[in-house]
């Protein structure tokens, strides 16, 4: 399993046990299909331009109260901008 694929389940399992909810509700609430994890733990690879997308829905949608995982880039509001503007 890729860096990739750890980091982003590990993202979906951390907030779908805070909010009580499965990783299918994270995947509909972040990319409107509920499989985008399942598929991951498949084995499927997302594109770059998918996981930093994925990375900038999470750290938008990230409770205050709940600690970023460690080991997990979190973009910068900075470069959410950037993205958001070109």
């Amino acid at each position: 399993m890729s860096s990739a694929q750890k980091k982003l389940l590990r993202l979906a399992a951390d907030l779908a046990e805070h909010e009580g909810v499965t990783h299918w509700a994270i995947s509909m609430r972040l990319f409107g299909k509920g499989d985008f994890f399942r598929n991951l733990e498949k084995g499927s690879h997302p594109r770059s331009d998918t996981y930093e997308r994925a990375l900038a829905l999470f750290s938008k949608a990230w409770p205050a109260d709940l600690e970023w995982p460690k080991g997990v880039e979190r973009p910068s509001p900075t470069e959410k901008k950037k993205r958001g503007a070109a």
